[in-house]
């Protein structure tokens, strides 16, 4: 140990090897047979009671990284090279050597590792993978939080990228999985019951001829855990619906300057169509936007449900007396100069949250952009934005990251169930709003920008529990070092380690994104789309080069393209002529025949052999169709208009045809039918609505987001079909 150090890590201390072989021991994890020696001699009796070859070790409190420091003899064939590696391990451990440790040689070519650490974030965390002395180099291995269920440790034997390793192996017989399932669950049972152990290193846990698990070297960290800061009250999830249904708003700091906070929130709110009632309030009593305005929450004259605030930080806490007095349960502070802003933010802040919760007031934010439900017209955002109605959820720890996905909905057509721009998250963290998106049953799926987390195991629990019935789709900003200074910078959320926040989304089921724009192509995917029920996929393609793109990108995604069985292909045969691909991606060899597309959209998704149909340049010819007659127009002189307008008009009574056809056939199948299209202009949209259908068409700009979208959809359905209770 560092005695140098001078933090909580001054109280750790290290159990020896033989005593955490002892505490591993008691809870199902096998280990070595060893004895303890004072000196050599006793080293030679320990040696010949094993029996030859044996192992010998050096060991003491300060003596980690045995094998560096050349602590560690193996090999040993007879009494002579006992003492003489006695000797040597005694001249380079010098004054912190207190006994030497036997053991018999154990054989086998294959070394695992298991471990165990604490996260500060999110709690206990149980790995997995190749072990030896090149562990942190390859950084081959897998991560669950404990407790584990027998899924996640199914999980994590799967997932390293060696896991053939656990098969049979050069001669030798493949790893005992039930035994290597009972370590990890007894890591697991040990990292509940003693909270006290800071880290567990179990490395190499070796794997025998025989394929059973042998822990040959152990350390075991003890450390107090530092005191839990004071953790927030959970919101009830009631009162989030609340807040997004208010009956009357009164914007506070409500202004006439155009582009000040208080001007741009009241006119979106007008202009977006909002049902309820408006109550501006200004302390000089001037009228805005043509309405009347109040000096004081009191002065207005009928009840409030939500008050929306954007005075000066500093003026924000003599609100909490006149909400309370008017009866208004609900703040949406837009104001900076908060938490964020630094120490003197962080205590106006505190004084802020203890003086509303003592009044009974909810805060939304501070440091927001502000809210909207477009289902009852609420657009109260600091961007000109109103999507349409729908069924997805955004929360946005950014702000301006939150607008923008707003803007991409509602240009591409992706309805909305709500928005909130979490800001601070002083009194609403983002567990919160999980758990009120839980019973929100027109919920459909939760999207989420996040930098930190207020209490991030709460958060790992309730995206667990609200995953296994809606999708979360999460965009993590941070995950680099410049994102985690960036992040630091701007919201002072505090980081975990990547690795471990991306175990954590495997575990709890969340669709983890890298892009923005994936939130939005998920949310139609999951929005409009039924469940896919196994990776298996169609492609059919106006062009053979995107087929073959679109089936490498499947491959690289995890997804299968399957070969096409003897029927269907009889079956195209009768559409197409003899020289079609006869494979799957089924190219359509430039067939213009609107009948050929449809009749071949719906042979592929009745055929049981696929799971999902995914068509290319199908859709969005419209343009190019318009470019081309304008192209004959120009050329020829005898070309007629009229033929120009009716092939235009063809094609958008064709794609019409198609689209309703398709989502028909997905209600009809129950599988997945997307598109990529062939537009690329303004009017381009990604969803596209059929009156009274149980589905809706998408088409998607590129291959790759097609594909990237159906293969997150595979991997939520995985999780749904393997979900079980956690147990120890």
């Amino acid at each position: 140990m560092n005695s140098t150090a001078a933090q909580p890590s001054l109280a750790a201390r290290s159990l020896d090897e033989h005593e955490a072989k002892q505490l591993l021991k008691q809870y199902d994890i096998p280990v070595v047979d060893e004895r303890t020696a004072r000196n050599a001699e006793e080293a030679v009796a320990a040696a010949e009671a094993f029996g030859y070859p044996v192992v010998l070790k050096g060991m003491g409190a300060a003596l980690q990284h045995k094998t560096e420091k050349g602590l560690v003899r193996l090999h040993l064939y007879d009494a002579a090279a006992v003492r003489r590696a006695a000797g040597r391990i005694a001249e380079s451990a010098g004054n912190d050597l207190e006994a030497f440790l036997v053991q018999p040689q154990i054989g086998g070519q294959r070394e695992l590792m298991v471990g165990l650490f604490r996260d500060p974030q999110f709690g206990p965390v149980v790995l997995f993978g190749l072990g030896g002395t090149l562990t942190e180099a390859i950084g081959d291995v897998s991560m669950r939080l404990a407790p584990l269920s027998g899924t996640d440790i199914r999980r994590m034997t799967a997932e390293i990228r060696s896991h053939k390793l656990l098969g049979a192996f050069r001669g030798e017989q493949a790893v005992d999985l039930q035994m290597l399932n009972r370590v990890l669950a007894g890591i697991s049972r040990l990292a509940i019951e003693h909270p006290e152990i800071a880290e567990i290193d179990i490395n190499p846990l070796r794997v025998t001829p025989q394929g059973k698990l042998v822990a040959v070297d152990a350390l075991v960290v003890i450390r107090p855990q530092p005191p839990a800061p004071p953790a927030m009250p959970p919101v009830p999830a009631t009162e989030i619906g609340a807040i997004f249904y208010p009956r009357a708003i009164a914007f506070v700091g409500a202004s006439s300057q155009l582009g000040k906070w208080g001007n741009l929130l009241v006119s979106n709110t007008i202009s977006g169509g909002y049902k309820g009632r408006i109550y501006l309030v200004n302390p000089k009593g001037e009228r805005i936007a043509n309405r009347d305005t109040y000096r004081s929450l009191l002065d207005i004259p009928d009840p409030v449900d939500l008050a929306v605030v954007t005075v000066p930080a500093d003026r924000v806490l003599e609100l909490i007396p006149q909400c309370r007095a008017k009866g208004i349960h609900h703040m949406v502070l837009i104001s900076s100069g908060f938490s964020e802003a630094g120490a003197e933010g962080k205590v106006l802040e505190a004084r802020l949250i203890a003086a509303a919760r003592e009044a009974g007031i909810l805060i939304l934010g501070p440091n927001t952009m502000g809210i909207a439900n477009p289902h009852i017209g609420l657009y109260a955002t600091g961007t000109t934005v109103t999507p349409l109605p729908g069924n997805s959820v955004v929360v946005a720890q950014s702000g301006n990251m939150g607008s923008q996905l707003l803007m991409f909905a509602e240009q591409q057509g992706i309805g909305i169930r709500g928005f909130s721009g979490s800001g601070n998250e002083a009194m609403i963290s983002m567990s919160d709003y999980l758990e009120g998106f839980e019973v929100d049953e027109q919920t459909r799926t939760v999207l989420i920008y996040v930098e930190g987390f207020k209490n991030g195991r709460r958060f790992f629990e309730s995206a667990r529990r609200v995953s296994r019935t809606k999708p979360i789709v999460l965009l993590k900003g941070g995950q680099t070092q410049a994102g985690q200074k960036a992040a630091a910078s701007h919201s002072g959320a505090m980081g975990s380690d990547t690795r471990v926040f991306q175990a954590l989304c495997r575990q709890a089921g969340i669709v983890e994104v890298y892009r923005p724009m994936d939130l939005l192509d998920l949310a139609a995917a999951f929005d409009s789309l039924p469940m896919p029920r196994g990776p298996r996929v169609a492609i059919m393609t106006f062009g053979g080069g995107w087929g073959v793109v679109t089936a490498d990108l499947c491959q690289r995604q995890g997804l299968v393209l399957p070969e096409l069985d003897a029927a269907i292909r009889r079956q195209i045969d009768t559409l197409l002529p003899p020289f079609w691909s006869h494979a799957n991606p089924v190219d359509l060899v430039g067939d213009f025949n609107p009948v050929i597309s449809v009749r071949i959209m719906e042979m592929l998704a009745r055929w049981p052999g696929c799971d999902a149909v995914i068509h290319l340049g199908i859709m969005g010819r419209e343009p190019l169709i318009e470019r081309l007659c304008q192209a004959n127009l120009a050329a020829d002189p005898n070309f007629s208009p009229q033929l120009a307008e009716q092939v235009k008009q063809m094609v958008a009574i064709f794609e019409e045809q198609f689209l309703k056809r398709s989502v028909e056939l997905m209600a009809e199948t129950g599988k997945p039918i997307m598109g990529v299209s062939l537009r690329a202009d303004t009017r381009y949209k990604t969803v596209a609505n059929v009156p009274d259908a149980q589905y809706k068409g998408v088409f998607y700009p590129t291959p790759e987001r097609a594909v990237h979208a159906l293969a997150k959809m595979v991997s939520y359905w995985r999780f749904l079909e393997e979900v079980e209770t956690p147990s120890l």
